[in-house]
């Protein structure tokens, strides 16, 4: 039998909505990890036909650390002025801004990548490859495989999530669409440094920012 307090369990630990929570456990016959990855499966494949549609609400992020040393403006778009509000919103556009303070990313996905930087990329990726006398056979494969960690580290969406390296940072909007069933973009952010461009001592930023939520 599906009681009241079954529902209510479910939806405090995946957001579903209660008539979707009653329906997984009903399917799954009262077992509430087997409900839980049901609805994760369903919340996921949903996910993906949301992508398509029109984000035009959300909130902008300021975030600043290390007392004005790094700071960071964010854009990320929902689809409705309501989820914009909640809380799990929020944090996700704060744990956003956290990522491109610590991590620098230079464009949100790979499809903002200037033809131009793609094309002097493989040049010098090429270079590197015949430079360590691979056959010209394989050095294509190689440009294209090394290229994929380039993407890793200069685009925000292909980065793997700080809090949490399993997963990336596309992985995570993903799974907060599946929750919340609105679409979420990351449209534009701005990442300053103070002294950006002048020769000074490098630090890890992104153990200083993990280390400071941690703290």
């Amino acid at each position: 039998m599906i009681t009241p307090a079954m529902i209510k369990e479910l939806r405090e630990r995946t957001g579903a909505g209660m008539m979707d929570c009653k329906k997984a456990l009903m399917e799954q016959g009262g077992d509430m990890e087997k409900a839980i990855e049901y609805l994760r499966e369903k919340g996921l494949a949903a996910a993906a036909k949301k992508a398509g549609r029109i984000a035009a609400e959300g909130t902008v992020e300021a975030y600043i650390h290390g007392g004005g040393r790094i700071g960071v403006l964010v854009e990320v778009n929902c689809e409705t002025d309501f989820v914009a509000k909640t809380q799990g919103f929020r944090d996700l556009v704060k744990d956003i801004a956290m990522q491109i303070a610590a991590s620098r990313p230079e464009y949100v996905s790979k499809e903002e990548v200037p033809a131009e930087v793609l094309d002097k990329e493989r040049q010098i990726l090429r270079k590197q490859a015949l430079n360590e006398g691979k056959p010209e056979k394989v050095v294509e494969k190689m440009v294209e495989g090394r290229l994929e960690k380039y993407y890793k580290e200069a685009c925000l969406l292909e980065q793997p999530f700080i809090k949490d390296n399993d997963i990336t940072v596309s992985q995570l909007i993903i799974n907060k669409i599946s929750q919340i069933g609105e679409n979420i973009k990351v449209r534009r952010f701005a990442r300053f440094e103070l002294g950006e461009g002048i020769e000074k001592k490098k630090d890890n930023f992104a153990e200083e920012v993990l280390s400071q939520i941690k703290g």
